[in-house]
């Protein structure tokens, strides 16, 4: 969804987003994750990873807000301190989190159903300074009916920023919901506009 061929697709789509759904269900048990939490402009974001890419970019209004849904999400991981290629990625996230208009190419492990990753490429195609109407994603996915799946994979989404589904909004141009809050996403997309235009 939304490149002109499937060679443009894996250039720039290096990513797996594929957390086995058995390792999800089981609480991360046997994962060994690193996670860090760094200050940004709109609070706090937390990043963490598997060996085999970001699985988690979350956003909070203090790092013990972070930690908590981290740790919900995965009781049974076990947690260890980040390598050098763990420490690039959470440098990249937060450079993008300054300068949105650049590219932001990180493995992702995250795991999500077919049509949830269909949604969530579709979103990563929608440019910086843009948005989308769910309607519209719907549409390209293949899918026009869909337009409440399409709202749920939004919401289902664990990828601030690196899946940007703060980019979506209803038809009618109102923001709509946001997994980390209303102002945030106004914010983020006022942040994407600036970018774009030099503001």
């Amino acid at each position: 969804a939304g490149y002109g061929s499937s060679s443009r697709f894996y250039t720039q789509a290096v990513e797996t987003l594929g957390m086995k759904p058995s390792d999800y269900k089981k609480g991360g048990s046997g994962l060994n994750l690193s996670y860090a939490v760094q200050p940004f402009a709109l609070g706090w974001v937390l990043v963490a990873a598997t060996g085999q890419g970001v699985c988690a970019i979350d956003l909070g209004d203090s790092p013990e807000e972070v930690e908590k849904h981290l740790r919900e999400r995965f009781p049974n991981a076990v947690f260890s301190p980040g390598d050098a290629t763990f420490s690039h990625w959470v440098a990249e996230v937060l450079s993008y989190l300054d300068s949105p208009n650049r590219d932001l190419n990180l493995p992702l492990d995250i795991q999500g159903t077919a049509f949830q990753r269909r949604v969530w490429m579709a979103l990563r195609s929608i440019p910086c300074g843009s948005t989308a109407s769910y309607s519209e994603i719907a549409e390209k996915i293949g899918s026009p009916k869909s337009v409440r799946a399409v709202a749920h994979a939004c919401a289902s989404n664990t990828l601030a920023v690196a899946v940007p589904c703060h980019r979506v909004v209803r038809s009618d141009g109102s923001l709509g919901g946001y997994r980390w809050g209303l102002e945030r996403k106004r914010r983020l997309l006022d942040h994407e506009h600036q970018a774009v235009s030099g503001g």
